[in-house]
């Protein structure tokens, strides 16, 4: 049975029947508490309790820490980029951890920024060390990824876009909310990953709803794989996933692209940008944005993150 880690700032917290037991520790990290595991099982079976509603969560994964992402790794999403699937190489890019922010904080956009899409992922929480050149299977994968997280990809698209690399685009303060849980799973339990299902709306109006299962690329074994090739990870790093269709960001018609790659580059993203400016789904001043992932049956519930937008 999955266990749900809760934080806040003075303490560390698990789900029980009758609500939220605070866990004995003395664990100021991610990684700390995860290597407390007899604080944790102690806590399960603790019966004072408190109600959810009385704590003030912030993310169960602490900072500093790896932020690794994949990049287009759902095919409805590579789709809508307009390429093919069956080309889209495993790749990732990395985020700073400071962009890390609870899961009921405020989304805050720089004031120079223009176009802030939202992409709702399954975030990897890695659980023990992994050198680079770690043999890993199937069989071994529950070892090295401790439990899973709701993850939001803030990103500044007209910042991301001209710049052809992600890294500023996506770490700005407040672009990764994370939470409101960290789900530990069993062996059992992380074999039903492809039954997640990722949702988010804005202002209550659905925007992204996908299936892991026939969508998802390249799966975490596939991912760990090839990152412990050359990247080395730590207990309480985080792995985003990608994202499904449906993010603000979409591609042009082919006329446009095409008319669009004979103009100079400075006259195509000043075009590109002016009709992106007229599209509505780009995050605006107070919207709401609520991100979930959980299997259709309820068994596994990484819960609900809702953030508001603000200007800076």
């Amino acid at each position: 049975m999955s266990v749900s880690v809760l934080h806040t700032v003075d303490a560390w917290w698990v789900e029980t029947p009758s609500g939220p037991a605070k866990i004995a520790t003395a664990a100021a990290t991610t990684a700390a508490l995860l290597a407390d595991r007899p604080a944790i099982a102690a806590a399960l079976r603790e019966t004072g309790t408190v109600p959810l509603a009385s704590l003030n969560l912030i993310s169960p994964v602490t900072r500093p820490c790896r932020v690794v992402a994949q990049m287009t790794n759902f095919e409805s999403h590579v789709k809508d980029a307009g390429m093919d699937p069956t080309s889209i190489p495993l790749t990732f890019f990395r985020k700073a951890s400071a962009s890390i922010s609870g899961p009921f904080d405020d989304v805050v956009k720089p004031g120079h920024v223009q176009l802030l899409d939202y992409e709702v992922e399954i975030g990897l929480v890695i659980g023990r060390s992994i050198p680079v050149g770690t043999t890993i299977s199937d069989a071994t994968l529950p070892d090295f990824i401790a439990g899973l997280v709701v993850a939001n990809d803030v990103s500044a698209r007209d910042i991301q876009l001209p710049q052809t690399q992600f890294y500023e685009a996506k770490s700005y303060p407040t672009f990764t909310p994370v939470g409101p849980k960290l789900v530990l799973l069993n062996s059992d339990e992380l074999q039903r990953f492809g039954d997640l299902r990722l949702r988010l709306s804005v202002n209550g109006e659905e925007r992204q709803n996908a299936l892991v299962d026939g969508d998802m690329l390249y799966r975490p074994l596939q991912a760990l794989q090839s990152l412990t090739q050359f990247q080395e990870l730590a207990p309480g790093d985080l792995i985003l996933t990608g994202t499904p269709v449906g993010t603000a960001l979409s591609a042009p018609a082919k006329p446009v692209e095409i008319i669009g790659n004979l103009l100079p580059s400075a006259v195509k993203w000043k075009a590109f940008f002016k009709r992106q400016a007229g599209n509505p789904k780009y995050l605006r001043q107070g919207d709401i944005v609520e991100a979930s992932v959980a299997t259709d049956d309820g068994q596994i519930d990484l819960g609900t993150q809702r953030t508001a937008v603000r200007y800076a």
